[in-house]
């Protein structure tokens, strides 16, 4: 059998993949690259000659979350550029619930300064991104986050999203205040 050797692109591609599923399961402190190598299939020195360090690792993976979330709203605003299509192609990223649980973990960890300005970077990226997209002013915007942040919260805890929990009768009630739901 002759394995197929990846270029440095697709190598970084598979490593910020097992990253994310290694920092979505253990935080960024509870997370080590040799976790991340086992989970990718390299050596644990490999991981840190590409990238340097857990912390560059874990920019990486965030930057990606970023990155995953923008294109998503950039290609629903290309269909229709509202507020409420870019919630819904949100909505659709449950699916991709790792995704979701390391930006909370990135928030969690903003503590470090290296981390918290990217995080902070991120989602002001993200907050001007959707004002560009739709027109939304600042208010609209706001409400439009605080909308995101409940979705994230409440898919990180199954209680939203592809397999999710019973709802509790909490959450019931919590997101029958908001419209459309």
């Amino acid at each position: 059998m002759t394995r197929t050797r990846l270029t440095a692109q697709e190598r970084h591609v598979q490593l910020v993949a097992a990253a994310l599923q290694a920092f979505a399961q253990g935080g960024y402190a509870g997370t080590t690259t040799d976790q991340v190598a086992r989970i990718a299939g390299v050596s644990q020195p490999y991981v840190v000659r590409l990238f340097g360090s857990k912390q560059e690792l874990f920019l990486a993976t965030l930057r990606y979350a970023g990155d995953r979330i923008e294109a998503k709203w950039r290609a629903a605003a290309a269909d229709d550029p509202t507020l409420e299509r870019l919630g819904a192609a949100y909505e659709d990223l449950l699916a991709e619930r790792e995704l979701l649980v390391v930006l909370l973990h990135g928030y969690a960890a903003a503590g470090d300064p290296v981390i918290g300005d990217a995080v902070r970077d991120c989602y002001g990226r993200l907050y001007w991104v959707v004002r560009e997209l739709t027109g939304a002013d600042p208010d609209q915007t706001r409400g439009f986050f605080a909308m995101g942040m409940l979705i994230t919260v409440l898919g990180s805890m199954r209680v939203l999203g592809p397999d999710p929990v019973p709802l509790p009768p909490w959450a019931t009630e919590l997101l029958s205040a908001f419209p459309g739901d």
